[in-house]
């Protein structure tokens, strides 16, 4: 199995309701993709970090293995959520993938 885990900040222009309302979208599309995707096991995204974190959005994905992690990537129903819900609110992006 493959873990894919990412953490975005959005961006600073958004206030405060942009960026609840942007962070529920980002939680939706991206666990609505589950059963999309063939691969795809389990997707999880936090959305309410503690005042600690440096990150607003974390997701946590399981794949069956590298391949369909791969093909995650290009799936036209994963693209279409990242170019209309993720990438136009978010700043910065840091991802891991292992093995677990």
């Amino acid at each position: 199995m493959v873990k894919h885990i990412i953490l975005w900040q959005l961006k600073d222009e958004l206030t405060e309701k942009e960026k609840c309302e942007v962070k529920k979208g980002i939680k939706e599309g991206l666990e609505g993709l589950v059963g999309q995707v063939p691969g795809l096991l389990e997707v999880h995204v936090t959305i309410d970090p503690l005042a600690s974190s440096n990150a607003d959005v974390l997701l946590d994905c399981t794949l069956t293995d590298e391949e369909s992690l791969k093909g995650y990537a290009i799936h036209p129903a994963h693209v279409a959520v990242a170019d209309s819900r993720v990438r136009p609110y978010t700043k910065t992006r840091v991802c891991m993938d292992y093995m677990a």
